[in-house]
């Protein structure tokens, strides 16, 4: 049990997959029989987490330095672009929302947060905590707020695809119809 822990640990903190695909990782029968969904949860957030302020931090020097390097160049320039365009989806929909309401500069504030808080929490493929924290980088968004963004998006991600894992989506759709 401690081996698929570990697992799903680790998947929860590879980017792109993160803990969308660590949770159905951790609910199936692969690499052993299903974890308690309790600390499955916990762990996968925990997982999730942890590199969000290194990559706040650090990625996107660590991006552009790379970008014209022979080996890695093309990886780090896609990595760019992506936090890049992240960033401006992030900004064009807080202005948006907040020309729709027409208010102060705080509540655009209050847009983009709102708005990063949804594209980390979201499980569309491209969007998650990694591509999240590196748009908020790029931004220059307050590390606290975006943290705390972040933080609730990987915990709606995380009861969207525990859902999904179960079921409860398909159930539904099939009551519905």
């Amino acid at each position: 049990m401690f081996k698929k822990f570990l697992i799903v640990f680790l998947i929860s903190m590879v980017p792109i997959v993160e803990l969308r695909g660590a949770i159905p990782v951790g609910l199936s029968t692969a690499f052993g029989d299903p974890l308690p969904v309790i600390p499955l949860y916990i762990l996968c957030i925990i997982g999730n987490l942890l590199p969000v302020p290194l990559i706040f931090f650090f990625a996107r020097k660590v991006l552009i330095w790379g970008a014209d390097k022979k080996f890695i160049g093309k990886f780090f320039t896609f990595c760019l672009e992506k936090g890049e365009k992240g960033g401006q989806k992030l900004l064009n929909k807080a202005e948006k929302n907040n020309k729709k309401s027409k208010n102060s500069t705080a509540t655009r504030e209050i847009f983009v947060y709102l708005a990063l808080f949804l594209f980390v929490g979201i499980p569309i493929p491209g969007t998650g905590a990694w591509t999240g924290t590196l748009a908020a980088s790029f931004l220059d968004l307050d590390f606290k707020k975006s943290c705390i963004a972040i933080m609730a998006g990987v915990v709606l991600a995380g009861i969207i695809m525990g859902l999904a894992s179960f079921g409860i989506f398909s159930a539904a759709g099939a009551i519905a119809k």
